[in-house]
């Protein structure tokens, strides 16, 4: 598409999310043919659960141990990346690998957590703010600060006048945030993505599904093994 029309790749990522969850990956063991997922451990349970990806800092030892499992997991060369990388932030991690793979030549990174970013761009009804909460940085919801703990437990918390460097939108309120400082042309968007994407938010926008990917979690994991 830039070939064709010009501009400019924009990689939005949204390092505000506090989900553990998204940064899993599912990778096939060359030996076993079984799926084995491969996660970052994090220092404690509240970032674990609670903190923005870009708060969460990697568990001592960590490292070490994913590095015995790689091996029967990826090709060499890119365990020689994982090797180089010496950050202890999640998605500092993650980006100096994406680099280092290549991955980010002639794009463009914005950060949802980026201060400036927040400070421009449009408020929003619906956001979760960054907090202190037990000596961490926590992600709780508008209004009373809440925690969510599971089934209908909450834990509330307690904060000062919050600014808005602090704030970063919901689902349902990212599309508008963040087109209100990026004013992209077009939006590749992943295959669930686009299913709750309300793009009447920003109609000016043409929106394009990602192709098809068959398994998606090892597009770049070369699983395919290399003797």
């Amino acid at each position: 598409m830039q070939s064709e029309m010009g501009g400019k790749i924009v990689f939005f990522l949204h390092d505000s999310d506090h989900d553990y969850r998204e940064t899993c990956a599912k990778l096939t063991n060359w030996h076993t043919g079984k799926i084995e997922r491969v996660n970052f451990e994090v220092s404690n349970k509240i970032q674990k659960l609670y903190s923005p990806l870009y708060c969460k800092t990697i568990k001592p030892g960590w490292k070490e141990k994913t590095r015995r499992c790689l091996p029967n997991l990826v090709a060499p060369k890119l365990v020689e990346i994982f090797d180089s990388i010496g950050s202890n932030n999640v998605t500092d991690f993650c980006i100096d690998m994406y680099r280092k793979m290549g991955l980010l030549e002639g794009v463009e990174l914005v950060r949802s957590s980026d201060s400036a970013l927040r400070e421009k761009a449009i408020e929003v009804d619906d956001y979760f703010v960054d907090i202190p909460y037990k000596g961490e940085i926590v992600r709780a919801r508008d209004g009373r600060y809440f925690l969510y703990k599971g089934g209908d437990n909450f834990i509330e918390v307690k904060a000062r006048e919050v600014q808005k460097h602090q704030i970063s939108p919901t689902r349902n309120t990212r599309l508008a945030w963040m087109q209100s400082v990026v004013q992209c042309t077009h939006y590749i968007a992943g295959e669930g993505e686009i299913q709750y994407l309300n793009q009447e938010d920003a109609p000016e926008i043409e929106y394009v599904k990602r192709d098809f990917i068959d398994r998606s979690g090892e597009a770049y994991a070369e699983y395919e093994h290399e003797w």
